[in-house]
């Protein structure tokens, strides 16, 4: 995806930065929780007027329980960092709130139960279109780790006996929880969008759905998130500039055509769905 920013959207290098679990001795930051969400600050504390910012996740997504009245029943999106430190919807709702006036920020998340994951952003591509399996076979594992699962190992970082999740992130974590935990019920019922905003978020899958990484034997030895393959693919295929409405559509089709059954998302305002993805008419680009 770097080179991708790169070499077609020209993008400078030194205003892209990498986080990633890669093997021990590596001099790139590993993406815990706090590590991303002070890249994600750097990025829009550091934006102006024209700039065009993007963050790419690739990694474990999952849901949570609603802590608003009323919504018992409801979750939300959350991805899950290497520390398990989760990053909520509500954290990326913070941050497009933010934004400068001129600027838009674009998230590409490949990961699970990914769509809805900058909160109350409008859905222009989501569970009312449908793509069908056509039956083919392909090799892949699941992105998701569910919510017991994540609940169970944060119980065993900080002993304690609840199946409130904010508890052990806010004990084990403190003010690098996210804002979700923090925050009191009341504020949390209040904390509203802008409109109108210049969020951006094209998410690998539904809410309700997990997304794929390719089986490393498939990928020649490397893994890889089926999502940011097929936008790769279609951005390569495609040399034109392609709206943000065009790239999801279209990568719909490419997971369609490999057999997946994940169905990528895209939220946003109108203007910006048919805006063109990571266009900008000037050469200052952040990442």
């Amino acid at each position: 995806m770097r080179e991708v920013l790169i070499k077609q959207f020209g993008f400078d290098p030194s205003r892209i930065e990498l986080l990633t679990d890669a093997p021990a001795g590596s001099s790139l930051a590993v993406p815990t929780g706090a590590n991303i969400k002070a890249a994600l600050n750097r990025m829009v504390d550091g934006a102006e007027a024209g700039d065009v910012l993007f963050f790419h996740y690739s990694g474990h997504g999952t849901r949570i329980p609603s802590k608003k009245r009323g919504r018992s029943f409801r979750q939300d999106e959350a991805i899950v960092p290497t520390d398990f430190n989760l990053i909520t919807d509500l954290d990326f709702r913070q941050l497009v709130n933010r934004l400068p006036k001129g600027t838009s920020f674009t998230i590409l998340s490949d990961s699970c139960h990914s769509g809805g994951l900058i909160d109350k952003e409008k859905e222009q591509i989501g569970p009312s279109s449908i793509v069908q399996n056509n039956g083919k076979e392909c090799f892949y594992s699941l992105k998701t780790i569910p919510f017991q699962s994540v609940l169970q190992h944060l119980s065993s970082l900080t002993s304690i006996y609840t199946s409130d999740i904010g508890t052990h992130l806010l004990e084990f974590f403190g003010v690098d929880a996210s804002i979700r935990f923090q925050l009191p019920l009341h504020e949390l019922e209040s904390f509203e969008s802008l409109k109108p905003d210049e969020g951006i978020l094209l998410s690998g899958c539904q809410a309700n759905e997990t997304s794929a990484d390719m089986n490393p034997v498939e990928g020649g030895g490397k893994a890889y998130g089926a999502f940011s393959d097929a936008v790769q693919r279609v951005l390569k295929e495609n040399s034109g500039a392609l709206s943000n409405r065009e790239v999801v559509m279209m990568a719909r089709k490419v997971l369609e055509e490999k057999g997946f059954d994940q169905h990528p998302c895209l939220y946003c305002s109108d203007d910006n769905a048919e805006a063109k993805f990571l266009w900008q008419p000037t050469d200052d680009q952040s990442c």
